[in-house]
């Protein structure tokens, strides 16, 4: 790694804010963005999708209290909420515990997105936003590169945003979006992780080449890096076997070296030169309290050299 590279920071991804699984109170939302900030985390990740608005809502709420100035924000647009006919039911369908208010629409068309964020402004209570990412838009490539992406490129012209790119949960669709656009960040989530490295086959050198900024989310695949165990969860499923097997056998090499599975997980991420920025979700002060603990240990060298001599990172460790 370069002496002079600029460290990667931790950001705040807020889906826990959306009641993603469980529902947490308006005050506990609150107080976990109190944390974050208390801890001089400056960078804060929503959308849309996350609670059919509500972490939008929450978002914006607790942050109103701060300068603008002094932090930014992250949300997305290709999924419009549109009011629901049926109000009766949840959004658990969906993982998130909430009324089912609104459905989702799939819209990466250019109406589609200024409409999008122009709703989320209003429910984060903000005149701008400073990122804006085309979500997940693994089933409207064409839609997406056609007319979703010029859209934010004019937004960004027109000073309305700062930055504009993709985020999603794989690494081939954004590696295009590295090499064939002009976008200046995008968002991968999930595979870039001590268990999953694909994003080293295609989004990251692409990244480095272009000089594309990448933010990792789903460091610990959705809690599996987390705290492998039974009932551990990787990529918001039952872990498969082989995949428990590794990640203890990952955590007791990380606890011979004197830190958790949780700090190699997150450094890992933070380490490669193509990395910004590493988004973590929490839905508490003390997971956030946590999340930051584990980001600022240091990681011996010994570890990374171990877990590759067991070949549990093949012939990889942090760059």
């Amino acid at each position: 790694m370069s002496a002079a590279r600029t460290p990667a920071r931790l950001g705040l991804g807020t889906a826990a804010l959306g009641n993603l699984y469980t529902r947490i109170s308006d005050e506990q939302a609150h107080a976990t963005v109190t944390a974050a900030w208390d801890l001089g985390i400056r960078s804060y990740d929503t959308a849309p999708h996350y609670g059919l608005g509500l972490s939008e809502r929450r978002l914006g709420a607790a942050l109103r209290e701060h300068p603008r100035e002094r932090y930014t924000v992250s949300t997305k647009v290709g999924r419009r909420l549109e009011p629901s006919p049926d109000t009766g039911g949840d959004d658990l369908a969906n993982g998130f515990a909430v009324p089912a208010t609104h459905r989702r629409v799939w819209d990466f068309t250019a109406d589609g997105v200024r409409r999008s964020l122009d709703a989320s402004l209003e429910r984060l209570g903000l005149d701008h936003v400073d990122t804006v990412y085309l979500h997940d838009p693994d089933d409207h490539a064409e839609q997406a590169f056609r007319e979703g992406y010029p859209a934010l490129e004019k937004l960004r012209a027109e000073g309305v945003v700062r930055a504009i790119g993709a985020g999603m949960n794989q690494s081939a669709m954004l590696a295009r979006f590295v090499r064939d656009t002009d976008v200046d960040v995008v968002l991968c989530a999930g595979r870039y992780t001590l268990l999953d490295r694909s994003a080293l086959a295609d989004l990251l050198p692409a990244a480095l080449a272009k000089g594309t900024s990448v933010v990792v989310g789903g460091a610990f695949n959705s809690g599996l890096l987390a705290d492998p165990g039974p009932g551990a969860t990787y990529d918001y499923a039952a872990a498969p076997g082989e995949l428990l097997d590794r990640a203890l056998r990952m955590k007791e090499a990380a606890e011979r070296h004197g830190v958790t599975l949780r700090a190699a997980a997150l450094a890992f991420c933070a380490a490669h030169p193509a990395v910004t920025d590493v988004l973590v979700g929490a839905r508490s002060p003390a997971e956030v309290d946590d999340c930051a603990d584990q980001f600022a240990t240091a990681v011996p060298d010994a570890l990374w050299r171990d877990l590759r001599a067991a070949g549990l990172v093949d012939d990889l460790e942090p760059s």
